[in-house]
């Protein structure tokens, strides 16, 4: 039989996650008014799910209530996405520091693994971009075997608090990032490859249980890739 509370706290969490990135996507924007009964029709769920979401989302400063039933998107400005940067930025800092502490020889020797696979795919784009030859379908395999990464290192942390905590507070949603990160691929075919080199570094730390230098480095590498895509390109 299913548990209904857990239905819910299930539907109430892909409801948050829905509104979450399309506001980080600007299809809802900022000033935007959302009614509890409009988002449940777009989102295809009942009102209770919705409900619960817009009360996280609130929690967030996402979103700010004009009635009982009415909400507007909120208008971050610059001080708070830098705000939001800094705590994505420390929070990136503790999971590698619980990891450090946490991280079994078999998770371990799972991440080299994950990035031995990202350094053939390197040398895969590196050739076909000299020969002139498409990339995208391995740029994307790419960022997946990143993404695989980030998330097993989560995994090495266990703590889910922390990590429910980073999804809660991503300066961009992970659909966002990867768009961003391919726009500027394309248009800088060197772009964020040398980062990948400091991920290594992490598992030798995180190897020699070393929580204060694994969260530094952690810390040093999520800053430098949200400055990089904040950044203007040209």
């Amino acid at each position: 039989m299913v548990d209904k509370d857990a239905q819910s706290d299930t539907l109430a969490g892909r409801a948050y996650r829905a509104v979450q990135e399309a506001i980080g996507a600007g299809e809802l924007a900022p000033g935007e008014k959302i009614t509890e009964r409009g988002l449940a029709e777009r989102l295809e769920m009942s009102p209770t799910p919705v409900r619960e979401a817009i009360r996280r989302l609130e929690q967030d400063g996402l979103i700010t209530r004009t009635g009982p039933r009415t909400v507007v998107v909120a208008d971050i400005g610059a001080a708070a996405v830098e705000d939001l940067a800094e705590v994505e930025i420390a929070l990136r800092g503790l999971i590698a520091r619980f990891a450090a502490r946490r991280a079994s020889t078999a998770q371990l020797d799972a991440l080299d693994a994950v990035l031995d696979d990202a350094d053939d795919l390197l040398i895969v784009i590196k050739q076909r971009d000299a020969e002139g030859r498409p990339v995208d379908k391995h740029l994307n395999a790419l960022l997946d075997t990143m993404q695989r990464f980030n998330d097993a290192v989560a995994a090495c942390a266990g703590n889910a608090v922390l990590v429910r905590l980073l999804e809660q507070t991503r300066v961009f949603t992970r659909a966002e990032r990867r768009s961003l990160l391919l726009e500027r691929v394309h248009e800088n075919h060197e772009f964020g490859l040398d980062r990948y080199t400091g991920h290594r570094a992490l598992v030798r730390a995180l190897r020699a249980g070393d929580s204060a230098a694994a969260e530094q480095i952690a810390m040093d590498d999520v800053r430098g890739g949200l400055e990089d895509l904040r950044r203007e390109p040209g």
